[in-house]
């Protein structure tokens, strides 16, 4: 993924509802669908046991972001999540200005580990 310094995200972060039926299933097609999108970077996303989940979508510009959200089959998908899986959301959109990194080395490895600034 190359979403440094410059670069957008959107941020979603939400709390499933006891709903979940067809839940997973249009993640899943979310996924496939953003990832061919132009603009769009990658996405790094968890959800915890209490339901709350946080997804970060990176993209190249707020045009990108725009297209995105305008795109009628993720305007259905969000119609579904706020009448049955959601019981609360909150989006934010955001730009990169500073950017970091670390990856532990392996044990028994040879060299230092690498940060990136």
């Amino acid at each position: 993924m190359s979403a440094g310094v410059g670069s957008w995200a959107t941020i979603f972060t939400t709390h499933l509802s006891s709903d979940s039926e067809g839940y997973g299933k249009m993640s899943d097609r979310m996924a496939a669908l953003v990832a061919g999108y132009d603009g769009y970077l990658g996405m790094e996303s968890v959800r915890g046991d209490d339901g709350v989940g946080i997804t970060v979508c990176y993209w190249e510009s707020r045009e990108a972001i725009e297209a995105w959200r305008l795109d009628p089959e993720h305007q259905e998908a969000q119609r579904e999540g706020l009448a049955r899986w959601y019981d609360h959301i909150t989006l934010r959109n955001a730009r990169v200005e500073r950017f970091s990194e670390y990856t532990r080395p392996v044990a028994g490895a040879e060299g230092a580990a690498q940060g990136v600034e």
